[in-house]
């Protein structure tokens, strides 16, 4: 019987424990923290031998497979120790791939991924076909498979899970975008950041097909430093394509298998170019697949999207409060600041991860950005940035009061923006909480006495 060591017992881990053991191998979760009761449980029930708070490398050794949590860098000195011993490390996503014999559109990126995984899920369901959500979103794809396999499976992959791919094949990859973002982990390369998203394509063939878009400059330098060999389309603001989509932000036009379909954006419940641009890589995938044009229809206009991404929580005194918490980099907040016409009380500040700010002034100048309400613990960068060019900065390590001000600040017509362009961890658990914290606040508001 072969041995799998699983490293992680998180929610990628749990399932593909449970996938392993199905499949009849022998296997050892290892935590260097704590499992919780919940998990526990479902290893003992499942008779899955485990540890935690520290690895016993001698037993993880002995395994003839590692699979490791994304979070865990190959860095690592058990997981580099494996590897100098021959030992093969993959991720959950790569194990599951074994054992699916449904197709697969995979989808990464650096800022949209979520969304337009979401969406691409939708529309499939919406339009009867069989198809199940993995990856960063939802379940463990390896441990839905234990329950059943589908026809079709939309996964949300990050880079890191892309770096444990040894012979995942999509029939279909996406590529949103890259920009700068976990360098740490790509010893501070831009280059290294690049080749890992570009790494989603490295098994396809002109059968299989990729979706990437036009104007992303940093998408296009990754195909000069590894060109897929999967038939590309095209998504594009720009130009009308010819396998592949556009828009003019009125309209989506799409160009798939010899088929034109157009359809108003209108019918898009979700905003801003950039939630164009996730519906068109979307739209895309799921014409190839075989949709209508009115089961594109259908979707989009049924389409809800998930929590903290442009989320409206609420309308009051003629003022909309939008969380966009998930906006953890300047890219998404770019975008964010983007989707509004209307003056605005911007919220932001948080754990700065070495933004550049200045791609943003454009989008907060004369007058756009009327105050600025940092809400952070070091908020020194973000003040500096933008000082001279809003009007007014406030600060604040109370969501609380950021909300209240807010309603104080803003007019009707106007918006209140919750797009921090930081990570959470210095005042919240991470951007769910956060996101959470200021619904909650917005919900508790009370309308203004009129005079």
């Amino acid at each position: 019987m072969k041995q799998i060591a699983i490293l992680g017992a998180g929610e990628s881990g749990l399932g593909a424990a449970l996938l392993a053991k199905r499949e009849g191998y022998g296997v050892w979760v290892s935590d260097s923290g704590s499992i919780s009761p919940e998990r526990k449980n479902e290893l003992q029930q499942a008779g899955i031998g485990f540890e935690e708070g520290g690895h016993d490398e001698a037993k993880v050794l002995s395994c003839d497979l590692i699979i490791k949590s994304p979070g865990i860098p190959e860095k690592a000195p058990l997981v580099k120790r494996a590897l100098d011993e021959g030992i093969p490390v993959i991720d959950e996503l790569e194990f599951a791939h074994r054992f699916s014999a449904g197709k697969v559109i995979a989808i990464t990126g650096t800022n949209g991924k979520t969304t337009t995984t979401l969406l691409t899920y939708h529309l499939l369901k919406e339009a009867g076909y069989d198809v199940g959500l993995a990856g960063n979103v939802g379940q463990s794809w390896a441990g839905q498979l234990v329950q059943g396999d589908h026809d079709w499976w939309v996964i949300e992959v990050s880079s890191f899970q892309i770096d444990g791919f040894q012979c995942f094949k999509p029939a279909i990859a996406i590529l949103t975008n890259i920009t700068p973002d976990h360098l740490d982990r790509y010893d501070y390369k831009l280059e290294n950041y690049i080749l890992s998203k570009m790494s989603l394509f490295k098994n396809m063939t002109p059968r299989e097909k990729g979706i990437l878009f036009l104007e992303d400059p940093l998408s296009l330098k990754g195909l000069g430093m590894k060109e897929p060999k999967a038939d590309l389309y095209w998504i594009s603001l720009a130009e009308k394509q010819t396998k592949g989509g556009y828009s003019d932000l009125t309209d989506l036009e799409f160009a798939v298998d010899g088929k034109a379909v157009k359809i108003p954006a209108s019918y898009l419940p979700i905003s801003g170019s950039h939630n164009i641009l996730n519906a068109l890589c979307a739209g895309t995938a799921a014409l190839t697949v075989g949709l209508s044009e009115s089961q594109l229809i259908s979707g989009y206009s049924s389409f809800k999207n998930a929590p903290h991404r442009m989320e409206l929580i609420r309308q009051i005194d003629g003022v909309r409060f939008i969380n966009d918490s998930k906006g953890t980099n300047v890219e998404a907040t770019y975008y964010a600041l983007g989707s509004f016409t209307k003056p605005m009380i911007w919220i932001a500040g948080g754990v700065d991860k070495g933004n550049d700010y200045s791609v943003l002034k454009p989008l907060v100048e004369n007058g756009k950005v009327k105050v600025l309400i940092c809400l952070g613990k070091d908020n020194e960068k973000l003040r500096k940035a933008f000082t001279g060019i809003i009007p007014a900065i406030k600060e604040t390590q109370d969501i609380r009061e950021a909300v209240t001000w807010g309603q104080e600040l803003a007019e009707n017509g106007e918006v209140v923006l919750l797009s921090p362009a930081c990570a959470s961890f210095d005042l919240f658990k991470n951007y769910e909480d956060r996101g959470a914290q200021f619904r909650h606040a917005v919900l508790a508001l009370k309308e203004k006495q009129q005079a």
